[in-house]
């Protein structure tokens, strides 16, 4: 680490970095960006990418699924997910035929590792899901895959802004 580093000093090719631009951002909740593709059964916003807050390397944002609405199975390429439950009962179904399942509440976190095949549900038949995602990408890798689920889909795809 360079003398100016250790002092706390951030310079780039002996130019001080604007942290007043570059530093730390607050993306108020009811400033989501809710332009993006929508799925009947579901509400998606953007709060953390790259056009709102200059995120390079990971996306974040919410999710409310409606009621009874289960996924088809799926993974994320190379990505990993983290979802945080804020209200609801989520289902999660992951496996070669989906045949493991394990469920998540308020305040509980689920994280899905790459390529795992998965299924989300709302496992409420009359309360809306409420979650927050957070990716370690923004490219919209979506792999939908060709397995009987055991849980029959909704065609209700849960996806972020991201995974269109």
């Amino acid at each position: 680490m360079s003398d100016d580093h250790q002092k706390g000093d951030a310079h780039t090719h002996d130019h001080p970095i604007d942290w007043r631009e570059h530093g730390v951002k607050i993306i108020p909740g009811n400033s989501l960006d809710p332009n993006t593709a929508q799925t009947p059964g579901m509400n998606r916003a953007a709060a953390i990418n790259r056009a709102r807050a200059g995120a390079e390397k990971i996306w974040a944002g919410t999710v409310v699924i409606h009621a009874n609405a289960k996924t088809g199975a799926h993974h994320h390429g190379d990505l990993e997910s983290i979802i945080y439950v804020v209200k609801g009962r989520a289902r999660m179904r992951w496996g070669e035929r989906l045949e493991y399942v394990a469920e998540a509440g308020p305040g509980d976190f689920i994280f899905v590792p790459p390529y795992v095949p998965h299924q989300e549900i709302n496992a409420s038949p009359d309360e809306a899901l409420e979650c927050v995602l957070v990716r370690s990408g923004q490219e919209p890798v979506v792999v939908n895959l060709d397995i009987e689920p055991v849980e029959k889909p909704e065609g209700v795809l849960w996806k972020d802004p991201i995974h269109r």
